[in-house]
């Protein structure tokens, strides 16, 4: 493997940096958005699912014990 020196490094990541299509402040914030709504619907979902196996099973022992 070649080596490079540092400066030469150094070059070369500010010319790969340079190539970064960053977003913009309002696609940065519209994914945030999307990011922390789904996760509320997931965590809802799950709490609900979570519910439900709590309630059957606290139904069945109760039934059998």
């Amino acid at each position: 493997m070649a080596k490079t020196n540092p400066l030469q490094f150094i070059q070369q990541v500010r010319s790969e940096v340079s190539k970064v299509t960053w977003p913009t402040r309002r696609e940065v914030l519209v994914t945030s958005g999307m990011v922390i709504a789904l996760t509320a619907l997931v965590a809802l979902f799950f709490s609900l699912v979570d519910l439900g196996i709590r309630s059957g099973l606290t139904g069945i022992l109760g039934f059998f014990g």
